[in-house]
């Protein structure tokens, strides 16, 4: 018999053996995982769910929540919108994020004035959140995005707030930037954002089940309030894992994901992990462009890059490029640390699932 051949074959009771025990590793893991978000320890969490390599591998519902229950997306939205961007360019229908904001909207006369630094804000600068706006959603100074609500065209009122940094200059979070992004795109679009979205995105991709938060204008909202199915969620995860192909059709365009993952934003002094309260992490800071976030999840064992989309109350679309793997949490954690949780959970059960 071949040398090679008896090698292979006094091989294969080794590789089958490997093989169960990290089976069984993932399964014990995973099992554990279940166990303690249905227990009392990791309160509010509704959903998880775990695709590798394409296929669906955990789903879990908790709280009275299932596979049918819309569940608001909140900010993680944001990344979707981010990703409605990267399509407009892609169609022809924007040139380049450095366009100047203000050319888009020949009508108002907010960019006159004390405002004048509005006229060299672009495209990019409400991306990276670094709009110059006298405003500060992040680190609850200045909440814009109250207000916001409680006018009849939220365009409108995100293009005359007053500005207190030269655009480009400074991060600061809030809901306002993408608003205007939404008006952008209806603008060159010719249609409504939520027509956009759906001739663009969400049919293509076979996402049908979800609800849009409209303002009085019918203004659509693309800073969060978004209700979609956690399936749908961990549909367009795939999606941006895939490069921006979806089912052999492009969604998206592969230059564009990597340019608006970047993340090239540092975040003064802020972690997922390190908020987690994790005692198995290492905590590492978070960096932001686009709409996204990035981390990396370090432990004694392992380091894993994750991009992530993110929501307050801990909605989440978790992408690991390396091990082929998207995470969805969907949580009712608003306004708590507990929301980020989810990072121990990672650290915890699942990465570890699935290292190799």
């Amino acid at each position: 018999m071949n040398k090679a051949i008896i090698l292979a074959c006094a091989l294969l009771p080794c590789c089958k053996a490997h093989s169960q025990s990290l089976a069984e590793k993932q399964h014990k893991l995973l099992d554990s995982l279940t166990a303690v978000v249905a227990g009392t320890t990791y309160s509010g969490i509704n959903s998880i769910l775990i695709s590798s390599q394409g296929q669906l591998t955990y789903q879990q519902y908790f709280n009275g929540w299932n596979k049918d229950s819309l569940h608001d997306t909140r900010s993680s939205f944001k990344s979707i919108t981010s990703l409605l961007v990267g399509i407009a360019i892609d169609k022809g229908l924007l040139s380049d994020v450095h366009q100047k904001v203000y050319s888009f909207f020949p009508d108002y006369s907010s960019f006159d004035g004390n405002n004048a630094w509005k006229k060299d804000m672009t495209i990019e600068n409400l991306l990276e959140m670094e709009s110059g706006f006298d405003c500060e959603e992040f680190n609850d100074s200045k909440d814009c995005e109250e207000d916001m609500t409680g006018t009849k065209d939220w365009v409108s009122y995100s293009l005359n707030l007053p500005m207190k940094n030269r655009p480009g200059t400074v991060w600061a979070y809030t809901s306002c930037d993408p608003m205007i992004v939404s008006g952008i795109i209806s603008r060159v679009a010719k249609m409504s954002i939520m027509d956009f979205a759906e001739k663009y995105l969400f049919d293509p991709m076979g996402i049908r089940h979800y609800r849009w938060t409209v303002d009085p204008s019918g203004h659509g909202m693309t800073a969060g309030s978004f209700y979609i199915l956690p399936s749908d969620m961990m549909k367009i995860g795939e999606m941006v894992r895939q490069n921006g192909m979806w089912n052999g059709r492009r969604i998206v365009s592969e230059a564009w994901l990597k340019k608006s993952t970047a993340t090239p934003v540092p975040i003064p002094d802020f972690s997922f992990m390190h908020l987690s309260r994790s005692a198995v992490a290492i905590p590492q800071p978070t960096r932001y462009g686009y709409y996204w976030y990035r981390e990396e999840v370090r432990t004694a064992a392992f380091r894993e890059d994750v991009l992530f989309a993110s929501g307050n109350g801990g909605q989440y679309i978790m992408i690991i490029a390396r091990l082929g793997l998207v995470v969805v949490f969907t949580q009712s954690n608003y306004e708590s640390w507990k929301a980020k949780r989810a990072f121990d959970l990672l650290a915890r059960f699942i990465l570890p699932a699935y290292e190799k």
